[in-house]
């Protein structure tokens, strides 16, 4: 199956190339200055690069007996496709550790490249050992039986107030998130993969001695 591709770019050239920062920059000057949810710093597991679409699920605190347990969440992480990146919209909360090693581990068999949680998870020591990042507010040992539950899934949630819709294109790095809207993709990466490749002749030429005014002057980017 062909890779998937924005453009002439594709998502392992995104990988490659492109950082949440540059990302950034590039949303700004298409006049979208707020897409970068604060979720965590730095990543809980392996330091990679996240790239792909959103699969977004919804979440809800909850204080009685859960009559179906996991059930949507099982449904989620069973239904992600290659590239997909879960989203958990928990509402930032800590009552339990919505993901571990188990969910790392089928959505990776789904074909999942990592998870983004606004929440707490849990087996962080066994997840940092998987080629899985995960990005979350922070770990907490409960479980989350009768304590959190997805309530929708595929649906527009909203991240520490950036909308996050199904489908969309997701970054995330050391630096933070990025979610690029899909209407305006193809105009966004272009323009990152263009100042990534500004900013290296920039670089070399500070290094080659050119004074950073200089060099701003010559060539745009800083």
């Amino acid at each position: 199956m062909a890779e998937e591709q924005v453009g002439d770019i594709s998502l392992s050239m995104m990988r490659e190339q492109l950082y949440c920062a540059v990302v950034s920059d590039a949303l700004d000057g298409l006049g979208y200055p707020q897409q970068s949810p604060r979720v965590a710093l730095p990543p809980l597991t392996k330091n990679l690069t996240l790239v792909g679409r959103a699969k977004t699920t919804l979440w809800a605190d909850m204080a009685h007996e859960d009559p179906r347990p996991y059930e949507l969440e099982l449904q989620a992480v069973d239904s992600c496709r290659p590239d997909d990146v879960f989203i958990a919209a928990a509402g930032g909360s800590w009552r339990s550790g919505i993901w571990g090693e188990l969910l790392s581990t089928a959505a990776s068999n789904s074909g999942c490249v990592g998870a983004i949680v606004d929440g707490a998870v849990r087996d962080v020591a066994k997840m940092r050992a998987m080629p899985f990042p995960v990005f979350a507010r922070g770990t907490c040992v409960y479980d989350s039986m009768n304590r959190q539950r997805v309530i929708d899934i595929d649906v527009s949630v909203q991240i520490d107030g950036v909308t996050i819709q199904p489908g969309d294109l997701v970054f995330a790095d050391e630096d933070g998130v990025v979610v690029v809207p899909q209407e305006i993709e193809r105009e966004a990466i272009q323009a990152a993969w263009n100042k990534v490749h500004a900013e290296n002749v920039t670089r070399d030429a500070i290094k080659n001695g050119m004074k950073a005014t200089a060099a701003y002057e010559k060539y745009g980017v800083l």
